[in-house]
């Protein structure tokens, strides 16, 4: 039998979360690239052994968020603690939302996947098309900038928007490094030796109020969204952004505690949405006016997965209770908010801009391949352009 001593076991690996160390550069095109060979993208597998390879990528992911983060605060996006009464050193994760969140009339609140970090939509994107389409900077700097527009209109119905960008990802506290983090973090943080297992999770790592992603949610509600006259208006409408999960515990929510939310709620969008109308809307009573079912089937929409054109209807309308569209991405659920994130935000727009705005019921009747693949071509044509 073989007894090892620590000091006979590999030494646990080290990356600097530097990306010019790491051998990368951020391109003319806001995309990230190898310095030696400048076509090449970030290469995860760097090493026979996984440990290599899931420290290398959290040191990318540190430079990637460190650089997200930076560009968020220049648009003026503020960090909020959760719990509200909790200091730096305790226990909280960290949300953003803009400095006109509690003077705007109109807001729009965010929850992401939980397997993300915080204003990350997917680090592939980021990786492949640019940093600003695979994070929130680009949808962030879109919602925000109308704002600048309104400031110069005369117009009243032009309402200012303040964004939230929740956090149901990073809801596990790291003692020692004393921040909020994912799963995926966790299990990269430093350990006694390649070898070792990662740490165990105790009630200490637990986050008071927002230990789950669907904790998270309801906290953002209750404490956020819901303290009118505090930190937002009295009168401001509320316009849900939820992808996947995010998405989901939004509709459970707010299913549960819709007669307190329909004076303020002015549409719901989801991104590749997991509610099924049979089952977490089985209470409703989809004729009634009243009900959250109708609103959902009314100022509701979802974006897909599939191989159609960005914006096309598709027949996932009567699994979700609400019309669905392509958005325009066909294998990751993660790329559906970079992808579509244009069509999301101008949905939202539209429903604020009119309250009495409803989707009718979509009717599918079968396309023919020829007809596909002309609106295909004339897609493609515009994207050229």
């Amino acid at each position: 039998m073989f007894l090892y001593q620590q000091k006979d076991l590999p030494a646990d690996p080290v990356f600097p979360a530097d990306l010019e160390k790491l051998g990368y550069f951020i391109t003319e095109q806001d995309q990230i690239r190898k310095i030696s060979d400048p076509r090449v993208e970030f290469q995860f597998k760097i090493n026979k052994h996984p440990r290599w390879n899931e420290v290398h990528r959290e040191a990318m992911n540190t430079c990637i968020r460190n650089i997200v983060s930076t560009r968020l605060r220049k648009l003026g996006l503020v960090t909020l603690r959760l719990p509200l009464i909790s200091k730096p050193t305790e226990a909280h994760v960290p949300i953003l939302v803009s400095k006109n969140l509690a003077t705007a009339t109109r807001i729009i609140v965010v929850f992401g996947e939980p397997i993300q970090d915080l204003g990350i939509w997917a680090y592939r994107t980021v990786g492949n098309e640019s940093i600003d389409a695979g994070s929130a900077i680009a949808f962030a700097r879109a919602v925000l900038r109308k704002n600048d527009n309104a400031n110069g209109k005369t117009s009243s119905d032009q309402g200012e928007t303040a964004l939230i960008l929740a956090n149901t990802g990073q809801l596990t506290w790291h003692c020692g490094a004393g921040r909020a983090m994912t799963l995926s973090s966790w299990l990269a943080m430093p350990r006694g030796s390649a070898v070792d297992s990662p740490p165990v999770m105790t009630r200490r790592n637990k986050i008071p109020g927002n230990a789950n992603w669907q904790e998270h949610v309801d906290y953002v509600f209750d404490e956020i969204l819901a303290s009118r006259g505090r930190l937002v208006r009295k009168d401001a409408k509320i316009g849900v952004l939820g992808l996947a999960d995010g998405g989901l515990g939004a509709i459970r929510y707010l299913a549960n505690n819709w007669e307190d939310w329909q004076p303020y709620i002015s549409a719901i969008c989801l991104s590749n949405p997991l509610h099924l109308a049979k089952i977490d809307l089985a209470d409703q009573d989809r004729e009634d006016p009243m009900s959250f079912a109708y609103f959902v089937s009314s100022r509701c929409r979802g974006y897909v997965l599939t191989d159609l054109p960005l914006g096309l209807p598709v027949t996932a309308t009567h699994d979700h209770g609400c019309n669905c569209y392509s958005s325009g991405e066909e294998l990751n659920i993660e790329c559906i908010m970079p992808r579509a994130r244009a069509h999301m935000l101008q949905w939202l727009e539209k429903t604020f801009d009119d309250p009495d705005l409803c989707e009718a019921e979509m009717e599918f009747k079968e396309i023919d391949s020829e007809r596909l693949e002309i609106i295909k071509e004339l897609e493609a044509e515009e994207e050229e352009n």
